[in-house]
């Protein structure tokens, strides 16, 4: 029997996440060499396209329906210098895995912050 590649668990819920968001190509890979970085990265094609279309669309229906998610959607959309759309809609993308992987792993469904408060 050959060793088999072993797959250990994610530590904590952060790695999780990143784990997810990798999965879905929701990063961009460095484009540097030597001393130069380039500013112009182009989103990694790698891993699902279909979970990652689902997620951005996701997030484009929360930052127009949850105050927090529009809010950092508006944030990132000023920080951006280029494709300022796409850039602060994959970023909001990778903010609501967080919220998704915290909610599979508590196994609870989503409540908003006022059904939260009652």
């Amino acid at each position: 029997m050959g060793q088999e590649a072993q797959t250990l668990p994610p530590r904590n819920l952060r790695d999780a996440e990143d784990a997810v968001a990798k999965i879905a190509g929701l990063w961009w890979p460095r484009a540097d060499s030597g001393d130069f970085e380039a500013q112009d990265r182009r989103m990694a094609k790698s891993g699902n396209r279909y979970l990652r279309y689902y997620l951005i669309q996701a997030a484009n229906k929360m930052r127009q329906h949850i105050p927090e998610y529009a809010d950092y959607y508006a944030r990132k959309y000023a920080e951006s210098t280029k494709h300022h759309h796409k850039r602060a809609l994959v970023m909001t993308a990778r903010k609501s895995v967080g919220l998704v992987v915290g909610l599979l792993h508590r196994n609870e469904p989503y409540r908003s912050k006022e059904d939260r408060r009652t």
